[in-house]
Parts: C-alpha cells; structure tokens; sequence
C-alpha cells in the first residue's frame, strides 16, 4: 500500500511537472509569435482627442496627434508596444536592479551601477523641471503604461516569470542616464592612467575640424612612430561616432548635407528606435534612445543635427582625505532573486561620491567631482529644445546650457548653412583626467569651460565640419581638452574623402560611411614590413608579411590580409599591456617584436569569418540563443569609418537632406520591434548590409503613400 502511495504520488508529481513544463512551453512558443497590434482602434486610451499611429512598411510609426500631450503618450505607448523589455532592461541597469529578476550572477553589475545614485539625482532632475516638461514626461509615462496594460506580454517576460512594474516619467530621465555613464570619460579611466604616458593623438592623422579641409596634412613623409603605437593601443570601447556636413555652397542641390552615424553597443533590439512626431507646432523625425520621449538625433522642418562622442574631462578625481563624514556613508540594498539581499555601503557627500579604483594594480579609494552628480540637470532637456529649433542659431542657444555627456554637435538648416560646436560641461582641471588629485585639491573648484571657449566652426553655406571623436581643436587651441582623444584615424579618413570631391550628394555620403579603408592598421603594416626585413621568420609568417606588403589596407570581407593586420594590432597591445610598452612608445630603438605578432601557422580566414559579429540579445547571456539576430559578416573594423568590431558597430546611418526631408533617410542594423514575431525584428538587416539607406517620410503625402497600418487611439 505505501509502495502503491509513493508511486501514485510521483505520477501525480511527475504529471504535474509535465503539465507546469509544458504551460511554460506554450506560453513562450505565443510570446514568439506574438505582436503587438499596430491597426484598428484602442479606445479609452487616456488622450484627449483622436490619435493616427500610421506604420510604414518597416514598422516606423508616424504619430499624428492634436496637441503635444497626446502625442508623447502615443510615443509612449508605441515605444513600450515595441520594446518593453528592452526599456525594463536598461530601466534596471541603470538603477542597479538586475539582480531582482536574474538572480546572483548580476550582484556585480548591480554594485557597480548604486556607485552613482541614480535614482536620487533623476529625483532631482525632476523636481528641477518645469510643469510643461513634466507634463510631457508623463504623458509618456502613461502611453508606457498604457501598453502595458492592453499589449500582449513580451517573450522575455515569460522566460523570466516577471511582470515589470508601473513606468514613471522618472524613469525615461534614468534611462537617459545610460547613455550618460557610457560616454563620460569615467574615474576606472582616469585611475588606469595614473603613472602612464599617452599620446593626445597622432600628429601625423591629426585632422582638426577647426583647421578646415584645406589645413588638414600629408602624412606621406610624417614618421612619427611612437603616436602611431600609442594610438593603436588605445584599449578603450570603440564607443564613439562619426559626423560630417557640409553647406549649400559644396552640394550638388545647393541644400546642406548632413551624415551621422553613433557607434554603440551591436545588440538585438538596438539602441535606437526610429519615429515620425506631429502636433501642431512640432514636427520631428529621427532616432530615439529606447525609453526617452522626443527625438535625439534626426530633424524637425528646420534643423538637422547630429553628434559625436567628444572624448574629453567630464569629471575630476581626488584621493579620499583619510576622515570622511559619516553621515555621508549610505547603505543600499540589493534585492537578489532566490538568493540572499546584498548589502554594500557607498559614500555620498555632497559634492562627490566615493568609490574604489584599480590604479594600475594599486586599489585606492577615491572621490569622484562631476557636474552629472553635483548639479542634476537631464539631457533630455536639450534633445527637447533641438527638437523644436528654428535655425542654427537656436541650437546654438540652447546647446549653451546642454550638461552632457559632452558632444561634438554638427548642425544644419534650411538656409543651406551648416556648424559646428563642441558642447557640454568640461572641468578646466590642470591634470585633464590623467592622473588623481591629492586629497588638499578638494579645496579647490575647477569651473567649466564656458561655451564660448570651446572648439566650434561658425555657420556658413561654405562650411564643411565632420568629428570622428578626434582631436577637434588645432594647435593655436590653448586649452588641452583631454588625456588622450580616440585615434584620428577614421577623421583622417573622413576628410581625405570629403577633399576627393568638390561637391557632395546624398548617395556620396551614404558611401563614405560603408568606407572599411584604416589608416592607422594600414602605418602598422607598412611598419611591419619594413621592420621584417633582415629577420628569419618561418615560411608562414613570410606569407602574412607578403600578404600585409601588398594589402590595400581595407578590412573588405574577402581581406586576409585584414586579418593578419588585426591580429597584429591585438598582439601588439597584449605585449605592450605586459610591459613593453614604454619602450615602443618613446620610441627608443626597440625593434617591433615581429615573431610575436605573426603568429599565424595557416593560412589566415578571410576577414568576412575572421571578423564576424552575431548580433546578441541581453539574454544570450542565459544561453538563450533562439532571440538573437543575424550574423553580420567581418566588414571594417573599429578604426575604420565603417565600424564593426567586439560587439560594438555603427548604431545606424543617417544622411539629412536639409529641407527635402523625404529624401535622405536612416537605417538601424535590425529592426524597430523587439517582438520576434514582428515581422520588423531583424527586417533592415539586408539595408544595413547593404548600406542602403532607407527613407523615413516626413511630408504628409510621402507619409500617406508609404502608410500600410494605421492604428487610431481615441479618448
């Protein structure tokens, strides 16, 4: 009897398991297939008059709405329909709250991320603004929550087992903060330079914009070896970006061209998510950062703009006295599914944080000074402002007050003028992030560049500007900027293409930015040759010199010399980070370690294989593979204008037509939806391959064509 018990009981539990699996199965097998709706009509949906979500055929909403706070709830709603999980992700990133849904493996992360008290400076941020940009905030809020409530639940949220929690109009400012702590030059850069000689650039590819085209040097006879190591050493995340423009008085229409392209983490879905916005009084089209209202980078009927990374101070670092108030030590919590709460302390006074850094193996306590922590202003508020410019002259004025993360801005209207402007707050602290300040520095203030001081190029029909996260500046600048600028290489690149023509067109800027030519990896193999003449090297590595002797220096798909390149370059920065650096870089007679950085034994992959990214969902990490997108083969690299390298890419293409805005147009490396079952999941990725650029309509009558779903909110 107990024998027939036990067994009834393990059929029961075996049929429950079975059934529990099997309910699990179901659901996420409908979260793949489902879609959020995009036709026919969502009524009692919070706004106060008729909304039109028009859809072209890649997905892109075009929101018509009657007034502003209508619209951004429409934004909200159609943001949240598409990319829910993506915002919740980043949501808690930012704040340090992974671990509440992914367990234990992400307590690190979450620790990392309280270091900046996010949550408290968004707080701050918000009390700060006005009643019409908090109006506007929440209405986003609400069209978030608005799809929470009345859309299917993403698939992500099924595997998980989680519902995310209410969205408030804080929240967007946080998710604004991502970008903000990816783009400052933060405290673990300025610690691993303690002690270090870099290089602020390569003179030889140095190309200033400021300098203008016709100043920008030949560097056939330029030998200047040790930049050239140096700034191929560079170790950081090819986080950067490309931009350039050029005046009505150097295109073929006589109407300013405008080109942008971010570089960004190469993830699924992406960084941005593309929308057309209307009210009366306000139309614009572009890019968004996924969880943020408005458009961050695109156009309105007036003004283009774009931006790049300007890799310069943002922040100031100090030892830590040795007595620290107490009051200013705070505990947080960290919640940590089916584990045990983790409990870490964190100082926080009032101008600075305190954190620990590694300083070249040395661990050492620090306090951190920055304008983000001390004086809580969003970027959003800029975005907003540039969204509604009239003119170059607008931007100008509102880019005055923009806090950062600092951005080289290009601009241009419908006057066929373009400019340029580096903007943001820059600390003018001596040390320029190299180094930590003694403690006794505390006392004092290192005031911001003002606006006036900073590079800038003034707006013309004549003008040509492009930045690559570069040097901007040329030697007449009296100001240093930065430790070190990203290597110039993909400027150089930039403006070697732009003096190849006189005039330029959409399709000529479409071009340069598929461009996989490096500069800089193209001097390491003329070095490498010269270098290997006279040294005995096996028959294997001969042929990769002979390969490298003869490369053109593009990092094409079909390139094996590319990839002997690259590998050189990566061999080279493991050997110089283990010590021989020093040697190479203040070019001694060291000898380049040649063996060593050919070590190929076979014939090397075409760089198509050898440098192929698959485009990673978040949960990859998990071993969920099935929600990853495509996989783009090798095609540039992260010196080249075409960047594509270690899961960092061009986050989208953009080329502006300024003032014929239905020409032109933008395209993203997979899709708008982060539904799989979409349609529009991984649909621009033969575009993105490509390089074609696809239009994003703006006219009422390009919109009205280009329409194939239109979903109407009403009140």
């Amino acid at each position: 009897m107990l024998v027939r018990n036990a067994l009834r009981a393990l059929g029961i539990l075996l049929l429950v398991i079975v059934v529990v699996a099997g309910g699990y199965t179901l659901n996420i097998w409908r979260g793949m297939h489902a879609a959020a709706r995009t036709s026919g009509t969502l009524a009692q949906s919070g706004v106060s008059a008729p909304v039109q979500i028009l859809r072209d055929a890649r997905g892109v909403p075009h929101i018509r709405a009657a007034n502003e706070r209508d619209l951004f709830l429409a934004e909200g709603y159609v943001e949240a329909s598409d990319r829910l999980f993506q915002m919740d992700l980043l949501r808690r990133y930012v704040y340090g709250q992974l671990s509440e849904v992914l367990g234990s493996a992400t307590v690190r992360a979450d620790e990392a991320a309280r270091v900046v008290p996010v949550k408290s400076l968004v707080e701050e941020q918000w009390r700060r603004m006005n009643a019409h940009d908090q109006m506007l905030l929440q209405a986003f809020a609400d069209g978030v929550n608005l799809a929470m409530a009345r859309e299917t639940t993403p698939v992500e949220f099924r595997i998980l087992l989680y519902k995310p929690r209410p969205w408030r109009p804080q929240d967007s400012l946080a998710v604004g903060f991502a970008t903000v702590l990816d783009l400052v030059d933060n405290w673990n850069d300025v610690a691993e330079r303690v002690g270090r000689s870099y290089p602020l650039t390569d003179p030889c590819f140095d190309a200033p914009v400021t300098e203008g085209l016709a100043k920008i040097a030949d560097p056939a006879h330029c030998t200047s070896r040790a930049a050239l190591i140096g700034a191929l050493l560079d170790r950081r995340p090819p986080i950067g970006s490309n931009e350039w423009a050029a005046g009505g008085a150097h295109t073929t229409s006589g109407r300013a061209l405008l080109a942008n392209d971010p570089h960004l983490r190469l993830q699924i879905p992406g960084v941005w998510y593309l929308a057309d916005l209307e009210a009366p009084g306000y139309h614009v089209a572009g890019a968004i950062l996924s969880g943020t209202p408005g458009i961050t980078l695109g156009h309105n009927e007036h003004l283009a703009w774009a931006a790049t990374n300007g890799t310069v101070t943002s922040l100031s670092v100090f030892d830590a006295p040795p007595h620290l108030d107490a009051a200013d030590w705070k505990n947080e919590t960290i919640r940590v599914r089916f584990g045990k709460d983790v409990v870490q302390r964190y100082y926080r006074g009032t101008r600075e944080f305190g954190t620990t850094v590694n300083a070249n193996g040395a661990m050492r306590f620090v306090l951190v000074r920055w304008n983000a922590y001390e004086d809580p202003t969003s970027p959003i508020l800029t975005f907003d402002g540039l969204d509604r410019a009239k003119s170059i002259a607008d931007a100008l004025a509102i880019l005055r007050a923009y806090p950062g993360p600092t951005q080289n801005f290009a601009l241009a209207d419908t006057s066929g003028s373009v400019a340029y402007h580096l903007a943001g707050s820059i600390p003018n602290d001596p040390l320029w992030s190299r180094g930590i300040h003694p403690a006794s520095d505390l006392a004092r203030t290192y005031a911001p560049v003002p606006f006036d001081r900073l590079p800038q190029v003034a707006p013309s029909r004549d003008a040509v500007v492009w930045t690559s996260n570069n040097k901007m500046y040329g030697p007449s600048y009296p100001l240093r900027l930065s430790a070190q600028f990203a290597p110039p290489y993909r400027a150089y690149r930039v403006a070697q293409l732009l003096r190849a023509r006189k005039t330029y067109d959409v399709a000529y800027f479409a071009k340069m930015q598929m461009d996989t030519l490096s500069v800089g990896e193209a001097q390491l193999a003329k070095l490498i040759v010269s270098e290997a003449k006279g040294v005995q090297l096996p028959a294997a590595q001969s042929g990769d010199v002979a390969m490298l002797a003869s490369w053109d220096g593009r990092f094409s798909p079909d390139s094996r010399a590319a990839t002997v390149a690259f590998n050189a370059r990566e061999r080279l920065s493991a050997i110089a980070n283990a010590g021989f650096m020093s040697a190479l870089v203040r070019e001694r007679n060291a000898a380049l370690p040649i063996s060593s950085l050919l070590q190929t034994s076979d014939d090397p992959a075409p760089w198509g294989s050898a440098g192929a990214i698959t485009v990673r969902h978040p949960l990859a990490a998990l071993g969920l593979s099935f929600l990853n997108g495509t996989r783009l083969a090798g095609d540039g690299d992260a010196l080249t204008v075409h960047v594509q390298n270690h899961g960092f890419s061009q986050s989208f293409h953009a080329v502006w037509d300024v003032g014929n805005w239905d020409a032109g147009g933008i395209t993203i490396p997979q899709g708008e939806s982060g539904e799989p079952g979409s349609g529009h999941y991984t649909d621009e990725a033969t575009a993105w391959v490509n390089g074609t650029l696809l239009p994003l309509p703006f006219s009422d009558a390009a919109v009205k064509a280009a329409t194939k779903a239109t979903l109407l909110l009403e009140p």
